[in-house]
């Protein structure tokens, strides 16, 4: 996993609308739903952030081992999760 990462476009609503993983790494079955785990459990940090701050970007907002969260919020609240 440490050569991989997972880009994700979630709507308002918390539905993903994209979802892809890149990288060189070999891949894992686990390893997916590991990311989507990660990525679920920042939406309740970035619910939190969005409404609080006038920044679009929130870097490292959260960890889990090597992997970190950043997102991109719009201005209508779409979230850019990488």
């Amino acid at each position: 996993m440490a050569g991989t990462a997972c880009f994700m476009i979630v709507s308002r609503n918390d539905i993903p609308i994209y979802e892809a993983e890149v990288g060189t790494a070999v891949k894992k079955e686990d390893a997916a739903h590991q990311h989507q785990f990660i990525l679920h459990a920042a939406l309740d940090i970035v619910q939190d952030l969005a409404w609080t701050t006038s920044a679009m970007f929130l870097k490292a907002i959260d960890r889990f081992n090597e992997l970190a969260v950043s997102v991109y919020v719009t201005a209508g609240h779409i979230l850019d999760i990488a």
